[in-house]
């Protein structure tokens, strides 16, 4: 007789499927929250939330679910189709080591990859204190006064370079900016394409000739993208003399032995962190370095960490000015960059206090000495060399140079080939003795005859003459104690975990920003980053050698047109405001393919992501803001009279969907068809793509294009702001307009289209996480995903309406993945702020909501599909008792400056103050819920004060002292 509850084999594994690790709530916790918002079914509420006529006809097409163990095993084999040669490639690129303290310590670990932007700085000082030692690096080896907290490349640093030229020249008058023809080719083809969206005229050739032109800035190389070690303080001077701006853009590892630029005359000096210490992963991620003039300091691009005091007056650390400076200024920003590299810029910093001065001076020296060697040799037997000085870069000319290439080529080692008429070689700190041999074997021959030993020592005994005496760096770097006690692994490991002690991430509980889409970044979709050979493959290497790779991306790629509704995607731009840039640069190339280059006005209602008024400025559109109305829906009559007014000039609409005011509009295919009748095309910025996926999607709905963050809807970490990838989808007229690149070509878009980003296709290395995502997930878990989003939206939204009204609403009465809660009324009534609540839930072990975004004094809560109802809960629990509180002081019973809401957050210095003449007690303080004494995250200051911070800008390590 069977058994009705026996299972099937089938059935048995289902503990091993992903989708139910991904998605937080069980069915008890789903049908818990159903009951709550009076449903009877999920279907029954998405039916009530998003309109009909925009519900997807069928399922998505990615197949099936895969569990981790059969994800990472197919990945694995698509991972083996990748060679692993030998690069000494170079441009910018070098194969490194990444110590494995602050592998496993800080790329592997959640506590470093999982927080957000440090918005909220009482909780994350240890992200914050990492990034200041990036920036006190930066200034020590750049010779300057400011530094950024990172940019997101090489490349886009040099195009925020010229940006910031424009803006503070002398030279008013000039259009024109110079370019030497010896900057890596990737840096002149992005600074090409904002230059041209700005309107700026590019002009190139060497860098002797740079003043002897009329412009308002000028970029050089240093060393040369061939290797060229030369003194350009006198055109630095000249240039200067004639009012330019000039940039340097620099070798990092070259600087520990070389003059900085700064002492160069330069006034900014950028370029790429990746050779300290982290993989080259197929161009990215890397943090690039920035640093300028204090002069110029409110033209700088990103962000600065400044320190500050708190309110016990203890140094403590914060975003400086540039916070959201785009989300403020909007169309006025000085850059769309919203997303850094912190942790790459992070693991950058770890590897300068690890080797400290001596550890990295020691690393630049074998580099270098491994460049002499090689030229000594190549010289002995008659080779022509390029130049006479270097640092780690060797060019030279070969009569068989395509025999040489054959010969590398068997030998599994990469020179760089693009150079007309010469071969290069880029030496890194893995090279050895063995493999400067080999290099040997492959430019001369097997019978060199020469000897890696005796050239040594020849160089030892005559010393080393290929960096000029006058540009060897003479002046001690890395002189703060930070860069000089950490040098063993224990206290290296100590130090780590010190700091990430001090940050709140999404290893300790919920992150519930809205529009940020902070979930579960998987462990399973983590480890194939770490993978060799995914993260030691040089971006510019021969396509044969990245099959894995093309076929992971090509993979990827395919899903997220599905998921989309469009028909192209581009992988270069490697951020969502990156994304948007490309976005609108396709729109205006396709406006201008068809004789309509007079279309230049772009539309943004006012409930759009905050990015996008500053992207549409730097792709050189006009913008015009449409209204919304009381309930937050776009005004249609609005919309409709300003398309007619610009009819003629409209290029496009950019529009969030559902809107940052959270809520899925009905007219979104009305919207589309009115801008398309006027000629504009729709930009649906890819900001809230965790509300659509398989339920709707931006193609169906009628959009040309959107960009896709793939650091919020497909799991990318934050990072502690950055890194990201911010795709874009396109139909399929805009795809010819999608970015190309000048190294390595991309099928399917136009041959001569500038790049957005330094290597095609981003931030390759990262791209491993979305793929392991979408294929674990599958068809049914991506919806599922979504509707569990959109559901713990409404139930957070439900449960928190009678203490903090929910602003906006559809039309039903329901919200879209988020809601916002205003918070207006409440400081009427008592004096008590967002800015407060939001220091108040870090005592209860939480990260505020969005804060004053999209409307001031709001929050924004968007809790995800990965937390469970548990963890909603607790969070409810925490925003009703801080509402008891405010009630307490709305009566009376407690001051407006005498409360925990106004003294929040209460670091454990606070509480165990001898002097403590509160109106409440310390357990209110620091034990506010019983959940609390559970698992107690201690803020490590007290509230910051921004005001002095911005008043008194320190952006360097300050002296041991200053903390006592």
């Amino acid at each position: 007789m069977s058994n009705p509850a026996a299972k099937t084999l089938s059935q048995l594994a289902n503990h091993q499927e992903f989708i139910q690790r991904h998605i937080g709530p069980d069915a008890n916790e789903t049908a818990a929250m159903l009951a709550e918002l009076n449903v009877g079914s999920v279907e029954e509420l998405i039916a009530q939330t998003i309109p009909a006529d925009i519900r997807l006809p069928a399922p998505l097409a990615i197949g099936d679910s895969r569990s981790e163990a059969e994800a990472l095993a197919y990945l694995k084999s698509v991972a083996a189709k990748n060679k692993m040669f030998k690069s000494y490639i170079g441009m910018g690129y070098h194969p490194t080591l990444t110590p494995n303290v602050i592998l496993r310590n800080v790329l592997e670990n959640p506590g470093w990859y999982t927080a957000y932007t440090p918005y909220q700085p009482e909780i994350a000082q240890g992200r914050l204190e990492a990034l200041l030692n990036f920036q006190h690096l930066t200034l020590d080896l750049t010779g300057l006064e400011l530094a950024s907290a990172s940019l997101l490349d090489e490349a886009t640093a040099a195009a925020e370079a010229m940006a910031l030229a424009k803006r503070v020249s002398k030279n008013k008058k000039s259009n024109s900016y110079f370019i030497a023809n010896d900057v890596h080719p990737q840096t002149l083809d992005v600074v090409k394409t904002r230059a041209e969206m700005f309107g700026f005229d590019i002009v190139t050739g060497p860098a002797s000739d740079a003043a002897k032109h009329d412009v308002f800035g000028a970029l050089l190389q240093y060393p040369s993208s061939s290797g060229e070690v030369r003194d350009d303080s006198a055109l630095i001077a000249d240039l200067q003399a004639n009012k330019a701006i000039v940039a340097v853009a620099t070798d990092i590892m070259a600087l520990v032995l070389m003059k900085s630029p700064g002492q160069l005359g330069a006034d900014v000096v950028l370029g790429s962190a990746q050779r300290f210490g982290v993989p080259m992963g197929y161009g990215g991620p890397h943090a690039a370095f920035f640093a300028t003039r204090d002069a110029y300091k409110r033209s700088m691009p990103g962000r600065i960490i400044g320190v500050s005091k708190d309110r016990l007056d203890n140094n403590a650390l914060r975003m400086a000015m540039q916070t959201r400076e785009q989300h403020i200024r909007r169309e006025k920003a000085n850059s769309n960059i919203c997303t850094a590299q912190v942790l790459l810029a992070n693991m950058a910093s770890f590897y300068a206090v690890y080797h400290g001065p001596q550890g990295l001076k020691t690393i630049a020296e074998r580099i270098h000495r491994s460049a002499d060697i090689f030229a000594a040799g190549l010289k002995a037997k008659g080779v022509e060399l390029l130049h006479n000085h270097w640092f780690d870069t060797i060019s030279f000319k070969v009569a068989d140079r395509a025999a040489v290439i054959a010969r590398a080529l068997a030998k599994e080692v990469n020179l760089r080939t693009d150079l007309s008429d010469s071969l290069s070689v880029s030496f890194h700190e893995l090279t050895t003795a063995a493999d400067i041999a080999e290099l040997f074997a492959i430019v001369l021959g097997d019978d060199h005859g020469l000897n890696i030993d005796a050239l040594d020592a020849e160089l030892v005994k005559n010393g080393s003459t290929s960096i000029p005496a006058s540009l060897l760096r003479h002046d001690a770097i890395l002189q703060h104690p930070v860069f000089n006690q950490y040098h063993s692994e224990t206290e290296m490991l100590r130090y780590i975990k010190k700091l990430e002690n001090k940050d709140l991430a999404l290893n300790h509980s919920m992150i519930s920003l809205g529009s940020c889409t902070m979930k579960l970044n998987a462990t399973a979709e983590m480890i194939p980053v770490t993978w060799p050979e995914f993260g030691a493959l040089h971006p510019f290497c021969p396509l044969d050698q990245a099959q894995g790779y093309s076929q992971m991306i090509t993979e990827l790629g395919d899903w997220l047109v599905n998921i989309t509704g469009y028909d192209n995607i581009s992988m270069q731009p490697n951020s969502g405001a990156q994304g948007e840039y490309a976005g609108m640069i396709a729109i205006r190339k396709y406006h201008e393919s068809r004789g309509e280059g007079h279309r230049n006005v772009c539309l943004i209602p006012v409930s759009a992501h905050g990015t996008n008024p500053a992207t549409a400025a730097m792709a050189s559109f006009d913008v015009v803001l449409v209204d919304c109305d009381k309930s937050g829906n776009i005004d249609m009559a609005d919309l409709k009279a300003k398309a007619e007014e610009v009819s003629d000039r409209l290029a496009a609409i950019m529009v969030t969907y559902p809107s940052t005011h959270g809520v899925f509009e009905a007219s979104i295919r009305e919207l589309c068809d009115i801008v398309h009748a006027h000629g504009g095309q729709v930009y649906m910025d890819g900001a809230n793509m965790n509300a659509q996926v398989g339920l709707t999607s931006p193609g169906f709905i009628g959009s040309d294009v959107s960009h896709l963050n793939l650091h919020k809807t497909f799991c990318i970490p934050h990072g502690g702001g950055g890194p990201g990838m911010g795709p874009i989808g396109v139909k399929s007229h805009l795809a010819p307009f999608l970015p190309n690149h000048p190294v390595i070509k991309i099928a399917g878009t136009g041959e001569h289209n500038g790049a957005v980003s330094a290597a095609p296709y981003g931030s390759a290395g990262i791209l491993p996480i979305s793929w392991m995502y979408i294929a674990m997930m599958g068809s049914e878990g991506l919806k599922q995903a979504t509707e569990i989003a959109i559901l713990s939206a409404n139930y957070m939204a439900k449960k928190l309406d009678p203490h903090f009204p929910v602003l906006y609403r559809g039309a039903n009465g329901r919200v879209a993945h988020e809601c916002i809660i205003d918070i207006r009324p409440l400081k009427e009534a008592s004096g008590v702020t967002e800015m407060d609540i939001a220091k108040r839930l870090m005592d209860f072990g939480y990260h505020s909501p969005t804060m004053s975004f999209p409307v001031a004094g709001t929050l924004m809560i968007e809790p995800t599909e990965s937390e469970s109802k548990a963890e909603l809960d607790k969070f409810i629990e925490a925003m009703t008792t801080i509402r008891a509180e405010i009630a307490k002081v709305e009566s009376g019973e407690w001051a407006l400056d005498n409360n925990p809401l106004h003294f929040a957050p209460h670091s454990m210095q606070d509480i165990f103050s001898s002097d403590w003449n509160r109106a409440y007690d310390r357990q209110v303080a620091a034990f506010p819920a019983a959940f609390v004494a559970e698992n107690k995250f201690w803020p490590t200051v007290t509230r910051i004060d921004d005001v002095y911070g911005d008043r008194n800008l320190i952006c360097a390590c300050p002296s041991p002292e200053a903390y006592r």
